[in-house]
């Protein structure tokens, strides 16, 4: 069942002082660890893809509660982590914050290099992802952290997340592969925001179904026609629309058409996939199919509202760091006496659990 969770996410500055950090991925490692002695690598997917849990991990590692940074912090921590692991637990996180994140490509191929995993694959799911979060989805939040996190049982999970300049917040995208049945229709196991916009142009909406067919099918006519729409259609945009013509010029319209037009794609997912489709272009042509062939796209935003060890701010107390490490210690501990036989520990963990849950 798709769910759309929120928790505010501000845009913090600092990062995290590495006498936490290294404490984070240590704790991180353990977590994984004991995921790995239960036999539930795949089920760890499904924990990080829930927006809720993520959170909750993430304050669990002494990160700000409510930062962006969160998110940023808690994937590296994972990722680092996971360096710390033999390779044949057969889970692997790529992709991070910035730079990285365009370097995710380049890292599937090396993991490919060391396993049987096909690169392919998942260098199409990276991109994917990113390209309907960046351009399908129109919100005002600009990408800069991409997390793919994936199992040689082809189990993955995306987070994702983008910020907005002007009002200073974060807004993060969860995804889970066993829950999409199309990249371009609802997919999302979850968006979390600190507020609703006003206007996002929600491209793979279910409602957007008849606009997505008339924006693949405008690929297919001559490009000069379609910039003879644009340009009239741009002389009566609607007072909701948050352009102008001049943010979209016919002639940079008129080079993406040319570009698509003797190969134009088979489907909405196709065309997201071409290079030169950005979100200006979506926009113009979301635009010319709901003002002259009558098919609007979603207007509506797809976030909804939600929302240890302490946070590195002091927030909602400062870090003890003494119960982090005994934390710490505790897991190892279950964890190597497990691998000997004794499971005592380990079980007292899972009956501990029953008491927190809803």
């Amino acid at each position: 069942m798709l769910r759309r969770e929120f928790a505010e996410l501000p845009l913090h500055t600092g990062k995290a002082p590495q006498w936490l950090f290294q404490r984070m991925k240590k704790l991180s490692r353990e977590i994984i660890l004991l995921f790995y002695m239960e036999n539930k690598i795949d089920d760890l997917i499904k924990k990080i893809s829930d927006p809720f849990w993520f959170q909750a991990l993430g304050c669990i590692l002494g990160f700000d509660w409510h930062s962006s940074g969160l998110t940023t912090t808690t994937g590296s921590a994972l990722k680092e982590a996971l360096r710390e692991i033999p390779d044949d637990i057969g889970l692997y996180i790529v992709g991070g914050k910035g730079k990285t994140a365009l370097n995710t490509p380049k890292e599937i191929i090396k993991i490919s290099e060391k396993s049987s995993i096909d690169p392919n694959k998942w260098i199409f799911i990276s991109r994917i992802v990113a390209r309907v979060d960046n351009n399908a989805i129109q919100d005002g939040y600009q990408l800069y952290t991409h997390l793919l996190v994936f199992t040689k049982n082809d189990k993955w999970c995306v987070i994702q997340q983008g910020m907005n300049e002007k009002n200073h917040y974060a807004r993060r995208y969860h995804w889970l592969g066993d829950e999409i049945k199309s990249f371009v229709e609802d997919p999302h196991k979850g968006i979390i925001s600190e507020r609703f916009e006003n206007y996002v142009l929600n491209l793979v909406s279910k409602e957007s179904k008849k606009a997505q067919e008339t924006i693949t099918y405008l690929f297919h006519e001559k490009p000069e026609d379609i910039t003879r729409l644009w340009e009239k259609v741009s002389l009566r945009l609607p007072p909701y629309h948050p352009i102008t013509a001049r943010e979209i010029k016919p002639e940079n319209l008129k080079t993406v058409l040319l570009k698509n037009y003797e190969n134009p794609p088979k489907d909405f997912q196709d065309l997201m996939l071409r290079e030169g489709v950005g979100a200006k272009t979506l926009r113009a042509l979301a635009l010319i199919s709901e003002l002259v062939y009558g098919n609007p796209a979603s207007i509506k935003d797809p976030a909804r509202f939600s929302f240890a060890h302490g946070g590195k701010d002091g927030h909602p107390y400062p870090v003890d760091k003494r119960n982090y490490d005994k934390s710490i210690e505790i897991l190892e501990k279950a964890i190597k006496n497990a691998k000997l036989g004794r499971r005592e520990e380990i079980d007292t963990l899972k009956k501990l659990s029953f008491f927190f849950k809803i």
